[in-house]
This record gives structure tokens, C-alpha cells and sequence, in this order.
């Protein structure tokens, strides 16, 4: 069997005794996540070549993707702490007291093999690096039918007013805009939220000092008031209300809906395959929400591989995610996957069309996912029953507004976080 370059200390002792792998006394680390994240494809396969080329196991333990948050806080509480932790870099993450429990990954050898985007998304604000980004890198925007545009002889749009032209001709031309599943989808306003506090970062150190609030800044005011009059206005289609997860592919399928906000991958795992039109009829520009007027594309967001400073396996979990970062082993794990590069020497992954197209226009407007991963106390569930409330006519604006900043600080406090 043959023996990793990292794992040379013991591979020496091992050829000094004389000993087989039979005989050895392997390590077994513990790698904690969610169930469904522990499923994918390219963690089973690199769980698998880790095992088989250093003979060491993995004790995985995975939890419901609903009870995770909570469990896992539990367990940490009560000291109970894997080697390897899985978590996305955002707001619950500070649940984890993350300086106390973690290492810092900035000296390790494969940080130079991370793709610019994807060590950004990783990092804290004080630029430390907290896990390796082992995931599907995608690009969230905006993703339109291009075939019905070009038919009506649309561009996509690259200013705000070029947007609202677009919607606007769409509805009369008796299309749905945007699919904009209403029904308890939580990420769409995070990427209207990302240019506000990603290109200010004085914005986002004010806010998360509770120093000002979302009513304080008139971008979030813009982003809202555009929701609201984007939905009177018909944009959403008829019966948004009703449209969740499950009902977005039938409408961009069948070219009810136009454009949607979303992110590459959900086309090659979501859209129906027995649809009026298929992953070919789509193209990417921009999200607009009345926040920044050349509009934003969000960065992906990526499920990190985090190590337990006070782990007695701390120097094999690190070896495990140096393993994880080598391009034999990870272009084995992500063949064929639809994911845009987490590391420079990925290349067995399949590029979308949609984003190599746009590259260009990513390039100058992509923005690393900042709402969700940076501001203290955000939730995407909070968020999407504050505009379910303005949405139903329980309140307007300025209240949906109000309701996002008592969530968001409800939820600081309930963390503990200083000065809420």
C-alpha cells in the first residue's frame, strides 16, 4: 500500500519493525456533520480513499440537516468535540466559540492550493483561516431564460434600470419575471445584502457592534422597497406565496418564469429533465435589488473541514485535510461534479457553460458571500418571515425592516455576543 508523503513518521517506523498494517495501532478520527452533507458523492469517495491508502478509519457522525445546529452546540457544550467538524462559515458558526476550539489554518502546506474565491469564503474578519473548503463552488445570480429574451429581443441587463425595464416587459408580455419562491426559500435577499457590507466593511463592524442597525442604512431600505414593489408589481407571478423549493423547477422548466435567483449546480441536480427547456436555454448576469446598480453575483458558499485544537489527534486531523487537498485525491473526488474550482489544480470538475460565458462580468461585480456568513445574528429563516409578513400585508416597509434588525439582534443576544 503506498503511504503518503505526510504520513513518513510512521510509515519509517513501519519498515524499522518490520511490522504490517495488520499489526499497527491505525488512528481513528471522528468527523462530524450534517447527514446530507456527509452523503455527497465527493465526501464518500474521499472518505474512502483516506481510508484505503493510510489504513487509518473515520468514525463518521451525522446528524438530520434540522437538528444539526442544535446537537452539535449540545455536544460541544458538553465537551464532546470531534476531530474534524464540518460547518459553512456564517452566523451560526458563532455558536462553536471558534478561536477556543479551532485551529487557525493559515501556515498549513496546501493554503496556496486553494482558489482565491474559496479561501475567502473561509476566512474570519480578522483574516485567519478557519477550515479547508471541501465543497461545490458555485456562483449564485441571476439565471434567465435566454431563449424566450433572445426571442423577444432582450439583452441581459448590466444597470438596475436595465433590469426593471426587463421585468417589466416580460410581465407584459404575460411571462412571470422572476421565480422568487416565497414559500420558505431563505437566500434570495442575502444576495442583494452582499455589496452592502462585502465593498463597506466599516458597515458590517458597525452593525456587528451594534453600533447602527439595518434601519439605519437606506440600502436595506432600497432592497426591501424594491421586494415589495417588485411583488405588486406582479414580477413574482400570481402565486409566489404558494412556490418553494420543490415548484422552482417546474416553473423555469416549463419557461413559465423567466429568471430566478439561484447558483449554477441547482441545474444539473434540479432542473427537470422532461421540461420544455433544459440547462442549455439558460444564461447568468447579475442580481439586482436595488442595492449596487452594475449588480452582484455571490461567491459560493462552501462547507469547511475544521480542526479541533484540543483534539489528542490534532496532527493526524491535520493530515487528513492535507490528504483532502491533494489534486490526485480531490480530482477523484469531485469527476464529474458541476462545481466551479475550490482549488487551482481542479480539473476534472465540469465548468458550466452558463458561468464561463459570464466570466467577465463575474469577475468585476462577484462579491464572497458576506450577509449570511458575517453578520452577527443572521438568519435566512428570520429573514423570510419578516418579508412573509410584508408580503401578506401584516406590515410595510419600514416594519419589514424593523422585524429583520429584532430577529437579528434577538438572536446575537440568545449568543451571547458583547455589546447586544
Amino acid at each position: 500500500m503506498r503511504k503518503r508523503a505526510i504520513l513518513l513518521p510512521l510509515t519509517a517506523i513501519l519498515c524499522l519493525t518490520g511490522c504490517s498494517n495488520s499489526d499497527r495501532n491505525d488512528i481513528t478520527l471522528s468527523i462530524m456533520g450534517k447527514q446530507s452533507d456527509l452523503n455527497k458523492s465527493y465526501m464518500t469517495s474521499i472518505f474512502q480513499q483516506y481510508e484505503e491508502e493510510t489504513g487509518n478509519k473515520l468514525r463518521i457522525i451525522a446528524y438530520e440537516d434540522t437538528e444539526y445546529e442544535s446537537i452539535a452546540s449540545a455536544k460541544f457544550e458538553a465537551g464532546d468535540v470531534p476531530d474534524v467538524f464540518l460547518h459553512f462559515n456564517n452566523a451560526d458558526l458563532n455558536r462553536f466559540n471558534v478561536d477556543e476550539n479551532f485551529c487557525y489554518l493559515n501556515d498549513q502546506s496546501w493554503v496556496s492550493e486553494l482558489s482565491e474565491g474559496a479561501k475567502a469564503y473561509c476566512l474570519d474578519a480578522d483574516g485567519n483561516l478557519l477550515g479547508l473548503p471541501f465543497w461545490e463552488n458555485s456562483v449564485s445570480g441571476c439565471y434567465y431564460n435566454k431563449t424566450i429574451m433572445d426571442g423577444l429581443g432582450m439583452k441581459p441587463a448590466t444597470t438596475q434600470a436595465e433590469f426593471d425595464t426587463i421585468c417589466q416587459v416580460l410581465a407584459d408580455t404575460g411571462y412571470t419575471p422572476i421565480c422568487w419562491p416565497a414559500n420558505g426559500c431563505a437566500w434570495m435577499p442575502q444576495f442583494g445584502m452582499d455589496p452592502i457590507f462585502a465593498d463597506d466593511p466599516s458597515v458590517l463592524e458597525k452593525i456587528n457592534r451594534n453600533e447602527i442597525t439595518y434601519a439605519d442604512i437606506p440600502e436595506i431600505h432600497n432592497m426591501v422597497q424594491w421586494i415589495s414593489d417588485a411583488a405588486e408589481k406582479g414580477w413574482f407571478g400570481s402565486d409566489f406565496l404558494n412556490v418553494g423549493w420543490n415548484e422552482i423547477g417546474t416553473k423555469m422548466a416549463s419557461g413559465d418564469a423567466v429568471m430566478t435567483f439561484i447558483w449554477d449546480t441547482w441545474f444539473y441536480t434540479d432542473l427537470p429533465e422532461n421540461g420544455t427547456y433544459t440547462v442549455d436555454d439558460f444564461a447568468l448576469m447579475p442580481v439586482f435589488m436595488n442595492t449596487v446598480d452594475g449588480g452582484t453575483y455571490e461567491g459560493g458558499n462552501l462547507n469547511m473541514m475544521m480542526v479541533n485544537k484540543k483534539s489528542s489527534n490534532k496532527d493526524a486531523a491535520l493530515e487528513f485535510l492535507a490528504f483532502c487537498a491533494e489534486p490526485e485525491h480531490y480530482n477523484i473526488a469531485f469527476d464529474g461534479i458541476a462545481t466551479v474550482n475550490c482549488f487551482v489544480g481542479q480539473t476534472t470538475n465540469i465548468q458550466s457553460q452558463m458561468v464561463t460565458d459570464a466570466e467577465s462580468s463575474i469577475k468585476a461585480n462577484q462579491r464572497v458571500s458576506t450577509a449570511s456568513s458575517r453578520i452577527i445574528g443572521y438568519s435566512g429563516d428570520d429573514v423570510v418571515l419578516a418579508f412573509d409578513s410584508m408580503f401578506r400585508g401584516n406590515t410595510d416597509v419600514t416594519g419589514c425592516v424593523e422585524m429583520m434588525d429584532n430577529y437579528r439582534i434577538e438572536e446575537a443576544v440568545q449568543q451571547g455576543i458583547t455589546g447586544f
